[in-house]
């Protein structure tokens, strides 16, 4: 979620490029990100994109091997089920530190948000409803009582998107994924922020473990994936 009134640098405007690409699906595992490229992107010099590649390496986004440059990382299934836990047990943190923040405003912020993403859907808009899933995530973390937990949050962003794993989306996981958001939203709605906290937590576990096994499905000898889509 923006922030009013934040100036934003070069080298951060580099590394959302970067992300972007990554998360579009333009660049997937394996392949090369070249500071010529962004630069002649964006139009701006080499120095901060050097700078955007180095923190994005330091945060698992990125691998800079030697003669070759900076790399898309993928993630091994063990890793992916790290994040996914990690993500729960700080969404699920924030949440409860946060739950005098969840006023009228925001929890409107919330239905609005809900309501973006089941049209999305229903429009088979993929790219929008990746957006809307991140702002979703966003209104429930980016609290004043929690600005450590949205940093972690923010800084893994992506890490479990399928696209960045070289997969398409499915409509199965995405229809059941609106169910756990509109249930995250209704116990907010009802004041019962333990609960709340918990299915966020348990909405990882869920993208996690579906990750890995779409993974493994692409994987194994003539495995194919429905396409979002189909």
């Amino acid at each position: 979620m923006e922030h009013p009134n934040i100036y934003v640098t070069k080298t951060e405007i580099a590394r959302r490029h970067i992300k972007d690409m990554v998360l579009s699906g333009a660049v997937r595992p394996g392949d090369r990100i070249t500071t010529r490229e962004v630069s002649s992107a964006l139009g701006i010099s080499e120095t901060p994109i050097r700078e955007a590649i180095r923190s994005l390496e330091s945060e698992g986004w990125l691998e800079v091997q030697s003669h070759v440059g900076a790399v898309v990382k993928g993630l091994h299934p063990d890793q992916i089920r790290e994040v996914s836990a990690l993500r729960g047990r700080i969404c699920e943190l924030a949440i409860e530190l946060g739950a005098p923040n969840f006023t009228e405003a925001r929890l409107n912020k919330i239905d609005a948000v809900v309501n973006e993403l089941e049209e999305a859907l229903n429009l088979g808009d993929f790219q929008r409803f990746a957006s809307k899933n991140y702002e979703f995530h966003e209104l429930l973390c980016d609290n004043p009582q929690s600005p450590l937990c949205y940093r972690l949050l923010n800084n893994m962003l992506g890490l479990m998107s399928s696209q960045r794993h070289g997969l398409p989306p499915q409509r199965t996981r995405l229809e059941e994924a609106q169910k756990e958001h509109r249930r995250i939203r209704d116990l907010l709605r009802a004041g019962e922020f333990k609960a709340a906290a918990e299915m966020a937590r348990e909405h990882e576990r869920i993208t996690g473990d579906f990750l890995i096994r779409a993974m493994k499905d692409l994987s194994a000898p003539g495995g194919a994936i429905q396409k979002f889509d189909d």
